[in-house]
């Protein structure tokens, strides 16, 4: 059974930032008006979405059919010549 809770458990985690990298999360989530862990939040589940959609694409293009429907080539000897294709009627 699908429980609507489920989506609001949030896990806290501990991340280690260089410093130059704290000073402009903390101007980018006051420039937002979030904070830190929010924007972090945003930018991880954005890079997750992008991430996932890439795969999922690259999964379902592996399991086309190589020619993807394009008509068989044509045999060289039944192509028409440089003059025929030319021809004035």
């Amino acid at each position: 059974m699908f429980s609507c809770y489920t989506d609001l458990v949030l896990k806290n985690v501990t991340i280690t930032l260089d410093l130059e990298v704290a000073h402009w999360a903390r101007r980018k989530a006051a420039d937002e008006n979030t904070s830190v862990s929010k924007l972090v939040s945003r930018l991880l589940e954005k890079e997750m979405r992008a991430s996932d959609s890439y795969w999922r694409a690259y999964e379902e293009w592996k399991q086309l059919p190589d020619n993807l429907g394009a008509p068989e080539p044509i045999d060289a000897s039944k192509r028409m010549t440089r003059d025929e294709v030319h021809e004035r009627r």
